[in-house]
């Protein structure tokens, strides 16, 4: 695809989950680098419109910058596919697995990329003695990460220290979720990689101040995360967490731009997850990790681009 067939492009952001302000911001970047470089550029919010009134015909390819639910968990992606209008990221399937921890956890093991061991628990189930019989039976020790099945930028995640902690934070994360991941909690440097279109761009290393790389450790500069590029692990373990996203990528079907999330503990790296609508903000990995490589802002949404079809 190039400029030519791609003039107008929508640029689809905000909606209505709890990353909201985040695909706001997003949104605006992306729109205001693709004007900069000649594309004329309109804005659609799903949170004041339905999809069904995207006007077809003045529009040449979708930039999705949704994140959370309904954005990046196939549902967006299922209505630009209906519309049969070329969009940026991941398709359908892909997005879903992606967006869902329990899915893509399965998806990493069957594909020999080691992750943290986990169980689900949903809210009909949530019985102590139960939990407490699968903690023991997985030999899962504490800290114990909860996390919402389908929510990102780390959003009702809890770090759990002890079986009390645990016990009340599952009990109110159930209130407003259906089904909780426990998870266990692996130390070590937080390392994120960037792939775009199939290739890994680079790997960063987070150093957050707050006891774990949260909401406001991503996206409040007050937090003051450090953020050292490229990460500080060997020549050979730089090499070997690119080749584990390239992986993950690929067995996961997603496209265009992703972010996966790793642990480097003990000689060994831990995908914790993998985001297909990754931050696009000032504070935002991938277009540090862009940057540092020599690819502009504009050349790095550009890219995302360019990327669009149907059928992903």
């Amino acid at each position: 695809m190039n400029k030519k067939i791609f003039k107008n492009v929508l640029v689809v952001l905000g909606g209505t989950s709890g990353e909201r302000a985040v695909s706001l911001e997003t949104g605006k970047a992306c729109a205001k680098a693709l004007k900069k470089i000649g594309y004329n550029v309109s804005t659609f919010d799903p949170k004041f419109k339905n999809f069904n009134l995207i006007n077809k015909q003045n529009v040449d390819v979708i930039f999705n910058a949704l994140h959370g639910r309904d954005g990046e968990d196939g549902v967006a992606q299922s209505y630009f596919e209906y519309l049969r209008i070329p969009y940026t990221h991941s398709g359908v399937i892909s997005s879903f697995n992606a967006m869902n921890k329990i899915n893509s956890k399965e998806i990493f093991i069957k594909n020999k990329i080691k992750t943290p061991k986990f169980f689900s628990v949903k809210r009909k189930d949530c019985k102590k003695i139960t939990i407490k019989k699968i903690i023991n039976s997985k030999k899962i020790k504490f800290p114990i990460v909860l996390k919402p099945i389908n929510e990102g930028s780390s959003l009702g995640v809890k770090i759990c220290k002890n079986e009390e902690k645990l016990f009340n934070s599952l009990k109110i994360l159930l209130k407003n979720y259906d089904k909780i991941m426990l998870e266990e909690y692996i130390g070590g440097q937080e390392i994120q990689v960037a792939v775009i279109n199939g290739n890994p761009l680079g790997a960063i290393e987070l150093i957050p101040k707050r006891f774990f790389y949260d909401y406001k450790a991503k996206y409040t500069k007050k937090a003051k995360t450090k953020h050292v590029m490229p990460a500080r692990v060997s020549k050979n373990k730089y090499n070997q967490v690119l080749q584990i996203a390239k992986k993950t990528h690929k067995v996961l079907g997603c496209r265009g731009v992703t972010r996966s999330d790793f642990k480097f503990y003990k000689n060994n790296f831990y995908l914790l997850e993998i985001n297909t609508q990754p931050g696009m903000t000032s504070l935002s990995l991938v277009p540090e990790i862009a940057n540092y490589k020599k690819l502009s802002f504009e050349k790095l949404v550009e890219k995302i681009l360019l990327d669009a079809s149907t059928d992903r």
